[in-house]
């Protein structure tokens, strides 16, 4: 089903596909837990290229990739061809020849693309401009894991409309809950991430809403995500700006009241205390940021194993 395959958006695969990948999670997580090895890609070599910073998602496949068995080797873009001009085609079909997947954190969706277009060993999407596949399989997972089904749940998602935002859109036009976006008017969508949502929902019964009213947001919802103001890449030359209009849309204790009362509060990181978020949510009960993260490393070795072996 899945030998072979790249993983460069959520938007590739069906709802069952992405079961499958969960459920391959949990079942490595739990062999982790009991200290069971798990070296399904001895002998296998996999290329990590990171032209972003990075310190969940380098670290995460890293030790993935060690708990296979498999050997990565980290390639810093600056000591790469591609520094001095060499085209993608080329570097792509040589890392073909000599490694079994790519692993890429790169900026635009069309870099990883290239690559996946010349190389026939899958390449795996660690975050480009338009979308964090990883990050949203392991917020689906944290989210099983604490709420038990996917398709009842409400999410009030608040932060910058980037990668991860579109990431969590496409995961809940396939799997069908609400997601309430709570930001200030004049900040849009993708329209890629959302004609393709609109068109899923219309299958799966999914809600995808955005408001400049976060109580409405937060209202009755089972998961809090708060996310940057001010993305990697996107917004960072217009901080200033992002917290002044971002401001009324921090998640704290006063505004995570109108929750459930069992809501789960999520953050993929890094976070800013006193920005998108207050200090005593992120360090309260309701927090399982440090679970969502340490999810990143399951999920991830899930797709490593079932697209390599």
């Amino acid at each position: 089903m899945f030998r072979g395959r790249d993983f460069l958006t959520l938007m590739d695969f069906s709802r069952p596909e992405l079961e499958s990948m969960l459920q391959t999670a949990r079942e490595l997580k739990q062999k982790l837990l009991q200290h069971e090895p798990h070296e399904y890609l001895r002998g296998r070599s996999v290329a990590v290229l990171f032209e972003k910073p990075s310190t969940r998602t380098r670290t995460s496949f890293q030790a993935a990739i060690a708990h296979l068995g498999a050997q990565s080797f980290y390639m810093r873009p600056d000591e790469l061809q591609l520094a001095r001009g060499e085209p993608i085609k080329d570097t792509a079909r040589v890392i073909d020849r000599y490694c079994d997947a790519l692993v890429m954190r790169t900026f635009g969706q069309d870099r990883i693309d290239e690559f996946a277009r010349y190389m026939h060993n899958p390449v795996i999407n660690a975050l480009t401009d338009l979308t964090h596949p990883c990050q949203g399989l392991a917020d689906m997972l944290t989210m099983l894991e604490y709420k038990g089904q996917l398709d009842t749940i409400k999410v009030c998602y608040a932060g910058d409309l980037w990668n991860v935002c579109h990431s969590l859109i496409v995961c809940a036009s396939i799997f069908g809950f609400k997601l309430h976006i709570a930001r200030p008017n004049g900040y849009e969508v993708n329209e890629r991430i959302m004609n393709f949502a609109k068109r899923k929902a219309q299958q799966t019964g999914a809600e995808i809403l955005l408001t400049d009213n976060l109580k409405q947001a937060v209202k009755d919802a089972d998961v809090l995500y708060a996310n940057t103001w001010h993305s990697m890449g996107s917004a960072e030359k217009e901080k200033e700006k992002r917290a002044r209009d971002f401001a009324p849309f921090q998640l704290n204790q006063t505004v995570a009241e109108a929750a459930k009362s069992d809501y789960i509060f999520m953050h993929c990181l890094p976070g800013y205390r006193g920005e998108e978020m207050s200090d005593e949510i992120i360090e309260g009960p309701h927090s399982v940021v440090w679970d969502q993260a340490e999810n990143r490393m399951h999920t991830e070795k899930a797709v490593l194993v079932l697209t390599i072996t």
